[in-house]
C-alpha cells in the first residue's frame, strides 16, 4: 500500500511538472538594427508576430526586441553577451546585414564580405554553445527598384548568400527576406519605384512591409 501510494505521488508530481513546462512561454529575442528596433512599435513586424503567435498556438510567447539603429554585425557582437545570453531566450531572431553593405556608400564604412561571415558564424556558434535555437534572416533590401537596378543589389544579393550558406552549414532555419521582397517588387512595383512599396526609404518597412516580415516569420516559429 505504501509503495501503491508513492508511486501515485509520484506520477502525479511528473504530470503536474509537466503541464507546467507546457505553460512556460517561449521567449525570443529578435536581434538587429533599427529596422529590429521599429518591430517593437504598433504595427511593427515583432508586434504583429506577437499576436498572431498567442492567436494560433498553444503556447505562449514572449517577444524581445534587442535592436540598435545603425548597428552591423560587430556591433551585434559586442553586445550578444548583454543584450541576448542575459535574457536566456529559448530561440534568437538574427536580422542584420544591411548597413554591413549600405554604410559603405553612406559612411564609407560598412563591413568586408568576409569579416562579415566571421563575426556571423562565431555569434551563431556562441548562442548554439547555450542550447539557443536560431533563426536566420536575410537582409531585405536598399531601395525597390526592380531588376537589380538598385546601387547595391549586387552586394546585398553577395551578403543573403553568405547567410543562407550559414543557415546550410548550420542547419538552422532560415527567413529568406531578401527573395521574398525581390519577388514581391518584381511583381508589384510596376512603375519601377525606389521606395514606397514595402519600405518608406527604401530600407525600414511601411505597413505592408511589416506585414510581410510578420508573416514570413510565423512561418519560421
Amino acid at each position: 500500500m505504501r509503495f501503491f501510494i508513492s508511486t501515485l505521488i509520484l506520477c502525479m508530481a511528473c504530470l503536474l511538472l509537466s503541464f507546467t513546462s507546457d505553460k512556460k512561454n517561449t521567449r525570443v529575442v529578435f536581434f538587429g538594427d533599427s529596422i529590429t528596433e521599429a518591430g517593437v512599435q504598433a504595427g511593427g513586424y515583432i508586434t504583429q508576430l506577437r499576436d498572431s503567435l498567442n492567436e494560433r498556438s498553444g503556447r505562449r510567447y514572449e517577444l524581445i526586441g534587442a535592436g540598435i539603429g545603425g548597428n552591423k554585425i560587430y556591433d551585434l557582437f559586442l553586445r550578444h553577451e548583454e543584450d541576448v545570453l542575459k535574457k536566456k531566450p529559448d530561440v534568437v531572431v538574427i536580422y542584420v546585414g544591411v548597413n554591413d553593405v549600405w554604410h559603405k556608400l553612406t559612411h564609407r564604412t560598412g563591413t568586408d564580405a568576409d569579416k562579415f561571415e566571421r563575426f556571423y558564424s562565431e555569434l551563431i556558434r556562441r548562442m548554439q554553445k547555450k542550447g539557443i535555437r536560431v533563426v536566420l534572416c536575410t537582409p531585405a533590401c536598399i531601395g525597390e527598384k526592380r531588376n537589380g537596378a538598385n546601387a547595391l543589389d549586387a552586394e546585398l544579393d553577395n551578403y543573403a548568400q553568405i547567410i543562407r550558406n550559414l543557415a546550410e552549414r548550420d542547419n538552422l532555419r532560415l527567413c529568406d527576406l531578401r527573395r521574398a521582397f525581390v519577388e514581391y517588387t518584381e511583381a508589384h512595383n510596376t512603375d519601377n519605384q525606389e521606395q514606397g512599396i514595402l519600405t518608406t526609404d527604401g530600407v525600414h518597412l511601411n505597413e505592408k512591409g511589416n506585414r510581410l516580415v510578420a508573416a514570413l516569420l510565423l512561418e519560421c516559429l
